[in-house]
């Protein structure tokens, strides 16, 4: 699954540790994500979605194979 985390974030001027305070998780579990190397539950997905004002779509896409 991609996802544009890091794209979103740099636009809000946000860290990773900005973004997990704001949907409660550990920084590292939001470096995880943006690597590719965890996929979030639908909730924690939401949560980040709804922090950069968008759709659910606008931020995770899956790949082939997914």
């Amino acid at each position: 699954m991609k996802n544009s985390i890091k794209v979103e974030r740099a636009k809000k001027d946000m860290t990773q540790q900005d973004l997990a305070e704001k949907v409660q998780v550990s920084r590292q579990t939001i470096n995880s994500i943006e690597a590719g190397k965890y996929v979030p539950s639908t909730v924690l997905a939401l949560k980040i979605a709804r922090e950069f004002g968008a759709r659910l779509e606008d931020i995770f896409e899956l790949e082939e194979g997914d």
